[in-house]
């Protein structure tokens, strides 16, 4: 049965009506299609590349962080981040400058202050600060952190070593060691190995916690003091405090700190473009050459299956792999040689049956009886007749370009500067995502790619139950 014996396209789609998982298909295509526009729309190209490129505009994100919705499934209340700025100000921020009489110095004073309610410690805590020193001279700073028990911890002095400096509180041996020491003064012993400066400065200190390292999160308000002296009528000093969370956002962050839905949202539109457009171009270059070859039989058909044979048994995937190693390719180089290595493929040796049997058919006869060319018996009567079976086909094979072009990125060797789904589950293999724990890096991407492949499985199986009467009887 054709798409003309089922009332042409309308009859196709009302007998698609019938047909659950085309149903199902259909709506995942369209919702796909709809997701690929609105990414076009709201994030043009330029500016996806450019935010995915650019890894400095995201400092303030928390490094490998899960999605904020994991919550629902881990049962507790994981930290997000919280960012303290004093240029800004606002709630918790308070900032003094007071003159140190007979000289030209002054003596500024930064409070940061924010409750913390989480279960869970944070993942860093960095202090980054902004000198303005018209007088040339670095300003000397002292840190002091005040938890909600009251304990007041000196946690760093020292003179600035540029105008922009950071202090990575969690990773910093000088904040460390004046931990431990605190711990010391108060206890009488050292904190356990396993005490980090994170646990530290946000742990509930107690003797056996602290001998064992299993400091439990204490929740309150926390307190961090940053006392600068500068030297100069013009000089002057801000801060930024920036606790970074466990979870960010809708999809999570990457090793570089990058909000993974740039990428996720950009790999609809280009593995859509990429899968349809390898399809669409392979099937029909393949359905002409296969059409022109049956036709005219003889040398022609010979040559060309024997072109087809040859491609059938290249390595496709290696030439692929060659081509990409040796020259610096885009998106749409990989498209045209993917179209120049599927044209000679299987597809011409099952349409070649089909005009076979076609071209013998009466209405056939009858059109050369009556003059017309071979080109247009070709393009208007041959053709027309066998492109209903071909189409449940075309949607087909559009996952195995999508799934291609997901490989070459996983490989290293898709487009550098587009954000793919494949470029996504590259990065999280590459940075130990599975061993790690985080899971969301590598399921969100492979989840699409998974629903990109079902949709049009499914539609295409069910407009080849339509098409195909043999399929209709199963």
């Amino acid at each position: 049965m054709s798409a003309r014996e089922v009332g042409g396209v309308r009859g196709v789609l009302r007998e698609l009506m019938y047909y659950k998982s085309g149903l199902l298909g259909l709506a995942l295509v369209l919702l796909l299609v709809a997701f690929s526009v609105y990414t076009v729309v709201a994030l043009p190209v330029d500016r996806a590349i450019y935010m995915w490129r650019n890894t400095e505009i995201w400092l303030d994100n928390p490094r490998t962080a899960a999605p904020e919705w994991v919550q629902i499934f881990v049962g507790r209340q994981l930290p997000k981040t919280m960012i303290l700025d004093s240029s800004a100000r606002g709630l918790g921020i308070a900032k003094s400058v007071t003159p140190i009489f007979g000289t030209n110095m002054k003596r500024v004073l930064i409070e940061f202050s924010f409750e913390y309610s989480y279960d869970d410690f944070p993942s860093e805590v960095n202090l980054f600060l902004r000198a303005k020193v018209p007088s040339g001279r670095m300003p000397i700073v002292k840190l002091t952190w005040v938890k909600p028990s009251g304990d007041t911890i000196p946690l760093y002095e020292a003179t600035m070593p540029s105008p922009n400096a950071s202090v990575y509180l969690t990773a910093s041996d000088a904040v460390m060691a004046s931990l431990s020491r605190y711990v010391v003064s108060k206890f009488g012993f050292e904190p356990s190995e396993r005490c980090t400066q994170l646990t530290l400065l946000f742990g509930k200190y107690t003797p056996e916690a602290l001998k064992t390292g299993d400091l439990q999160v204490e929740k309150g308000r926390y307190r961090l003091l940053v006392e600068a002296t500068v030297f100069g009528e013009q000089d002057d000093l801000d801060a930024k405090l920036v606790v970074y969370g466990l979870v960010y956002g809708i999809a999570g962050t990457d090793h570089l700190r990058r909000p993974l839905e740039i990428a996720l949202m950009w790999g609809a539109p280009v593995a859509l473009a990429f899968g349809l457009t390898a399809s669409l171009v392979t099937t029909f270059v393949q359905l002409i050459i296969a059409t022109i070859g049956a036709y005219y039989g003889g040398i022609l058909d010979s040559i060309i299956q024997r072109i087809t044979e040859i491609y059938m048994i290249l390595p496709f995937l290696n030439f692929l792999i060659m081509i990409a190693v040796f020259y610096q390719v885009n998106i749409w180089v990989i498209l045209v040689v993917v179209i120049v290595l599927s044209i000679f493929g299987g597809g011409i040796k099952s349409t070649r049956a089909l005009v076979f049997q076609i071209k013998e058919y009466p209405y056939v006869e009858a059109a050369r009886t009556y003059g017309a060319s071979n080109m247009r018996i070709i393009f208007m009567y041959i053709i027309p007749k066998i492109l209903p079976p071909v189409i449940p086909g075309l949607i087909s094979a559009v996952p195995g370009y999508v799934f291609l072009e997901a490989a070459l990125a996983f490989l290293g060797l898709g487009d550098p500067l587009l954000p793919t789904w494949g470029k996504v589950i590259n990065d999280a293999f590459e940075n130990g995502a599975a061993y790690k724990g985080y899971y969301y890096w590598i399921l969100e991407p492979s989840g699409l790619l998974v629903l990109t492949g079902l949709a049009f499985a499914l539609l295409g199986f069910a407009l080849d139950r339509i098409v195909n009467p043999r399929l209709r009887e199963l």
